[in-house]
């Protein structure tokens, strides 16, 4: 990690792909990557719904044992990025912190093969509804951290925009590549019409989902205004798969594990 707080150095990757929501199958995405595609010496980057918080602590810290010698001997990393099916509490910096898994804190950058990513996480969930109803609180274990139970819903779950910290960003870094989970409005997914049932029963959700995409806007029009070098954009969060330029950025919605090379 470099000097100034949040930015990610990985000066021995020697590719790069993001890969849409993994919703827990950690080691699915480990095997896919180092062993069904073969990729050494690659930083991965997953946008969001990664699965932290559904499952205590030590799980995270057994997943990681697991699978950590298959990413040493591939020589890959894997970064995480918040999905709104993330507890946030996972993506402070510190919680899931290790040389090969990290789990990074929104406004995150990543510098690695010439490349200068950031990374913004968050979104609404369209079943929150369904959600809140089981967001119950749940049992804790002496020694436990509260923050990390277990849980299905986190309230804190939406995107932020934070002009601040794109300032800071904007005074040492050109970024050239955004990861993020949702996206902003003039991509798609456009169309409601599969939420259409969440809809009714959430008064407050369009209005919500609306301003999601709006932080997303924001932070492009922020880029945009400062001259930043955007030639990326990857999110997830959909569940399809859609790849467009628009105004010379490369837009990339990306399925679940579906994987995409930042070139």
């Amino acid at each position: 990690m470099s000097d100034i707080e949040n930015i990610y150095e990985y000066n021995k990757a020697k590719g790069i792909v993001v890969v849409g929501d993994i919703h827990g199958n950690f080691e699915a995405l480990v095997y896919k990557c180092s062993i069904q595609c073969s990729m050494t010496d690659t930083l991965i980057i997953v946008a969001g719904d990664c699965g932290f918080g559904f499952q205590r602590p030590n799980y995270y810290e057994d997943m990681y044992k697991k699978v950590s010698n298959r990413l040493s001997k591939a020589n890959n990393w894997l970064v995480f990025v918040r999905g709104n099916h993330d507890n946030p509490a996972y993506f402070d910096g510190k919680q899931v912190n290790y040389n090969r898994w990290k789990a990074v804190p929104d406004y995150s950058v990543l510098k690695a093969c010439g490349h200068t990513i950031l990374c913004i996480g968050g979104a609404i969930s369209v079943d929150r509804s369904w959600r809140r109803l089981e967001y119950l609180g749940r049992t804790v274990i002496e020694g436990e951290d509260e923050r990390l139970l277990p849980e299905v819903y986190w309230p804190n779950e939406a995107p932020v925009y934070d002009e601040a910290k794109l300032a800071a960003i904007n005074e040492v870094c050109a970024v050239d590549a955004v990861v993020s989970h949702t996206a902003p409005s003039f991509c798609e997914k456009l169309s409601r019409a599969e939420i259409q049932n969440w809809l009714v029963k959430d008064e407050d959700l369009l209005e919500d989902i609306k301003a999601e995409r709006k932080v997303m806007d924001n932070i492009q029009a922020y880029l945009y205004a400062h001259n930043h070098p955007l030639d990326y954009w990857f999110y997830g969060h959909f569940h399809e798969s859609w790849h467009s330029e628009i105004d010379n950025v490369k837009y990339n919605m990306l399925d679940c594990l579906e994987l995409r090379e930042v070139y």
